[in-house]
């Protein structure tokens, strides 16, 4: 029998599996890369579009941030009106006050009671003067405390004269005028008024 040399054939059959096996790591590794490219294009897409959405937030929060700003301007304004319209109602009121000082005073004064002087400051009256008994100024007191727009009577001091040889008593008396308050939020310079009146009742 004649004898038959395999090695040429077992040489051609080990390169041709080393080429299949070459070609299918490189398929693996294809596969591998395509893989990898994919699951990286995956996260790059959710991480983009979370990068979108921070940008939009960051935007919507800029626009509130401007509208909570001009918000605030806004209640500034606000409150700055709602002073003025405070101080110009005030002044209103107070408009003819002076007037209707004298008069409720003139009322409330009686017989035997003579007033020296009135000053006013923004709400408080000071009046001084001299009365001819304790009485009469009692009378006075209780006057004032019916009446509408003069409140709190509050009796300082009542000396008998110098001047007078003791027939008239010097006092000097507090009062609070009545819905004359300054506004809360804004001093009122003071304002005097000065008067010698002599009254009897």
């Amino acid at each position: 029998m004649a004898s038959i040399n395999l090695l040429p054939w077992r040489e051609a059959a080990r390169k041709q599996q080393q080429l299949n096996y070459l070609t299918v790591l490189a398929q693996v590794a294809v596969l591998a890369f395509v893989l990898m490219f994919l699951v990286y294009w995956l996260y790059q897409a959710r991480v983009e579009g979370q990068i979108s959405r921070n940008s939009l937030l960051e935007t919507e929060i800029q626009q509130l941030d401007l509208r909570i700003a001009q918000i605030r301007e806004l209640e500034k304004q606000k409150a700055g009106l709602q002073q003025r319209m405070s101080l110009i109602e005030q002044l209103q009121r107070s408009r003819n006050l002076g007037t209707q000082i004298m008069d409720e005073v003139a009322k409330t004064v009686p017989a035997g009671v003579y007033l020296l002087s009135l000053d006013k400051k923004l709400n408080r009256l000071l009046i001084t003067g001299k009365s001819e008994s304790n009485n009469r100024l009692s009378g006075m007191l209780r006057i004032i405390e019916q009446s509408p727009l003069l409140t709190q009577p509050v009796l300082e001091f009542i000396q008998a004269s110098k001047e007078d040889s003791g027939l008239l008593s010097d006092f000097k008396m507090h009062l609070r005028l009545a819905g004359a308050e300054p506004p809360p939020a804004q001093a009122q310079p003071a304002a005097k008024t000065a008067a010698k009146v002599g009254a009897q009742g």
